[in-house]
């Protein structure tokens, strides 16, 4: 077949997969008995009528659930969904007015309410068709035990899955999904309660404006990537040079020396950040040290504009403090898998110490521990404690930065919108850009790395 006509066959295959389920569903409304168009009429009506009591009840209480919900409030905040409140609060008047932010999350709710009302009420038909076909093959229709084993046996992993995914919906996509649609919004700055929302794209006009806030979001963002890449590096390079360092044969007491690294990481991080924030404070022993030597003192953390690289170099420094450890004790395990008659064949043909790190003992570390460094890259990328602990509260005095400082990661800055100052659509917006830059980056990487392209080669 040639590249054309697969091509075409690509094509083809999406509408061919539609005219199917279109011939399917015609079937089904064709060959579907009265019993089960009663199930889609009324849920539970079609299994009461095969004399499934206890089904048809909970079918039909849980769909008069749904119904008393939309009529009490879920009707009212689906609607509030689309119009973010119409009603503004007057305190003078006595009027309560309406919470745009409330009216969204609950809208959210109401929607994935519905949803699941939907595929319920699907459920339900089909429960009421398979029934239907049982019926036609002279067999009994379940009864509830026999359903209920049914569920345990043949369809276990749903029973198991349902409660897991009910609560996961609740507590963990809603949020999502509210953070997303916090982004299309106007809300926060001037525009928090009493004050209405609306829908709007205000929070990425301002990101990509040439004003304060754009110039802000591009400089950041620059020294965020910088920052991710180069501490990742470090951590990597560094945890690597300590385990190759320690593994030598002629390193006396190397045990006692690997317990030092891993001390470090067993301190809480955030007391080594504040432990470091103290030393390089300008009261601090680093500045008292110069002081005593007649040396004028350095402004490290402070917001001016001679300590950005200062302050950038010591968070660097933290983070490889506080990381380089488990990537040490990580690369030691994975330095003894490797084969010692690589090394020996490799010296036999004159290679050089370098050579053989280069090319064994580097691609084998790396095909090894590409996840992991994909993590930490995103992890360094989201490194909100580094920058909020060791200089919390700076922001420059200088420079086109609104309400940041030129150490500020995309999060540090994310928080200082929202949280601080709510500015709450320009930091989901934010968030949501963090989100698509890092997905992006590291499955590009990981796509490309040895680990996903050459598995069998280092099996």
């Amino acid at each position: 077949m040639t590249m054309q006509a697969t091509k075409q066959a690509a094509r083809r295959a999406p509408c061919a997969r539609l005219r199917a389920q279109a011939q399917a569903l015609a079937r089904f409304i064709r060959w579907a008995p009265v019993r089960v168009w009663l199930s889609a009429a009324v849920m539970g009506l079609g299994q009461l009528c095969y004399g499934q009591i206890i089904k048809g009840l909970l079918f039909m209480g849980l769909e008069a659930a749904g119904i008393w919900y939309f009529i009490a409030r879920g009707a009212r905040d689906f609607i509030g969904f689309f119009t973010l409140g119409t009603q503004e609060e007057d305190l003078w008047m006595g009027i309560k007015g309406d919470n745009s932010m409330n009216m969204l999350i609950l809208g959210i709710f109401a929607i994935i309410l519905l949803c699941f009302l939907i595929l319920l009420w699907v459920c339900n038909i089909r429960d009421a068709a398979f029934t239907a076909r049982q019926v036609e093959k002279g067999k009994k229709p379940r009864s509830f035990p026999e359903t209920l084993a049914a569920l345990a046996d043949e369809r276990f992993h749903i029973a198991a899955l349902c409660l897991p995914l009910v609560t996961v919906m609740i507590f963990s996509v809603l949020p999502i999904i509210f953070m997303i649609l916090i982004a299309f919004t106007n809300l926060g700055g001037d525009i928090v309660y009493p004050r209405l929302a609306d829908w709007s794209f205000s929070a990425w006009k301002k990101i990509f404006s040439v004003g304060k806030l754009g110039s802000t979001f591009g400089k950041i963002l620059t020294w965020n990537v910088l920052w991710a890449v180069s501490s990742t590096a470090i951590n990597f390079l560094c945890g690597l040079g300590l385990a190759l360092l320690l593994n030598k044969k002629n390193v006396r007491g190397s045990k006692i020396w690997r317990a030092f690294p891993i001390l470090a990481y067993a301190i809480p991080g955030f007391i080594s950040m504040l432990g470091f924030k103290f030393m390089f404070s300008q009261s601090g022993p680093i500045n008292s040290l110069l002081a005593a030597a007649g040396k004028d003192t350095i402004f490290f953390l402070t917001n001016d504009a001679s300590a950005k690289w200062w302050a950038r170099g010591i968070g660097l420094f933290v983070n490889a403090w506080i990381s380089v450890p488990s990537i040490m004790l990580m690369t030691t395990g994975i330095l003894t898998n490797i084969n010692h008659d690589l090394y020996e064949a490799s010296s036999l043909d004159g290679a050089t110490p370098f050579q053989q790190f280069r090319k064994i003992t580097l691609p084998f570390v790396v095909f090894s521990t590409t996840p992991v460094l994909i993590g930490q890259f995103v992890g360094n990328f989201n490194n909100f404690g580094i920058f909020f602990f060791i200089r919390s509260g700076v922001i420059s005095n200088y420079g086109d930065y609104f309400l940041a400082s030129d150490t500020d990661l995309l999060i540090n800055w994310l928080y200082n919108l929202s949280v601080d100052n709510n500015y709450y659509s320009v930091g989901a917006a934010i968030s949501l850009m963090i989100f698509v830059i890092t997905a992006t980056l590291s499955l590009t990487v990981y796509i490309r790395s040895a680990a996903y392209k050459q598995e069998d080669t280092y099996q």
